[in-house]
């Protein structure tokens, strides 16, 4: 059986994918309250807010993309970015790490937060 990973860098950037449509799908919505200006402004305000969030994670994930050590998957032979520890190549999600007290373990995200950095 096999598992699939994602990447870290692929999940956040879903994510403020995900902030403009859920923007968009609010505004449209708000054009149903035609009747009450108060909701229907209150709809567009909420997705204008979604939207401009998804620009601030898409900068944020942009800043943080740059700092990433890009490697080549042993598994696809591709360029791939590796975020924290452990992640998962952004092409076949091979689970990858740099770290060699980690290599041989059972992928686990968790050992990317700092409370498993020593335990390892």
């Amino acid at each position: 059986m096999s598992i699939k990973y994602s990447n870290k860098i692929n999940k956040i950037r879903t994510f403020a994918l995900s902030l403009v449509f859920i923007g968009i799908l609010v505004m449209y919505i708000g054009i149903f309250f035609k009747g009450s200006t108060i909701l229907m402004s209150l709809a567009m305000i909420i997705g204008l807010l979604c939207i401009i969030g998804s620009t601030f994670v898409y900068f944020w994930i942009g800043m943080l993309s740059t700092k990433t050590i890009q490697v080549i998957c042993p598994n696809c032979q591709k360029p791939t970015k590796i975020l924290g520890r452990v992640d998962a190549c952004m092409n076949c999600s091979e689970p990858l790490t740099l770290d060699k007290s980690l290599e041989g373990k059972e992928f686990d995200e968790r050992y990317n937060k700092k409370a498993n950095q020593k335990k390892g």
